[in-house]
């Protein structure tokens, strides 16, 4: 599939990936991180302006979130279910929703780029906790901009190291979501100790 997704865009463009990118910020599992980096190289190419390509990848991520959103908001517990078992994943919506509340706009910033894999998560579970809708547009937007941004000038900038920059990337990205699941881990241990000896 990585194949015929890379071919697509490398024939028809932004448009393509404007595409990819939305049906991928509803949940459909697609390698968008290589996605973004390919198309970086090819705006150092000359095949693709860097301004269209930013521009496409950031509304297309910015409309799947919003439709994510929706989809939870107004499809409720029921949805989200159904729409998990298409996608082969269980989820357990009250953890999320609890994620989503304890982590806030930030949160939301963060799954947009960096732990990226929980975002349309975040997304629906955003939805169903009535999470404003003005904040979670803002964050949103603001992450999924800064995403298409880091990912695609990465791809510029190493054009000629593209699959190599991929897995590098997602070294990264977990080593990073494993020391922030660490930080939280132990401030919660201090929390509860400090809980206990008072």
């Amino acid at each position: 599939m990585n194949d015929q997704l890379l071919s697509a865009v490398s024939q028809y463009g932004a448009p393509a990936l404007f595409v990819v990118v939305a049906i991928a910020a509803v949940g459909v599992p697609l390698p968008i991180t290589l996605l973004l980096i390919v198309a970086g190289s090819m705006v150092a190419q000359g095949a693709m302006s860097l301004w269209w390509v930013i521009g496409a990848a950031s509304a297309g991520s910015i409309l799947g979130d919003q439709a994510g959103y929706a989809i939870g908001r107004w499809g409720g517990q029921a949805a989200v279910t159904k729409l998990s078992r298409w996608f082969g994943k269980g989820v357990d919506l009250q953890a999320v929703e609890a994620k989503a509340r304890a982590w806030g706009g930030p949160g939301i910033f963060i799954t947009r780029w960096l732990l990226s894999p929980l975002g349309p998560w975040i997304n629906l579970a955003s939805g169903t906790a009535s999470y404003p809708w003005r904040q979670f547009i803002f964050w949103d937007s603001l992450g999924e901009i800064t995403g298409a941004a880091i990912y695609i000038s990465v791809g510029r900038i190493f054009s000629d190291r593209v699959m190599a920059m991929d897995a590098v990337l997602g070294d990264v990205t977990w080593a990073i979501a494993a020391l922030l699941a660490a930080v939280v881990l132990g401030y919660q241990l201090l929390a509860y100790l400090r809980r206990a000896r008072a």
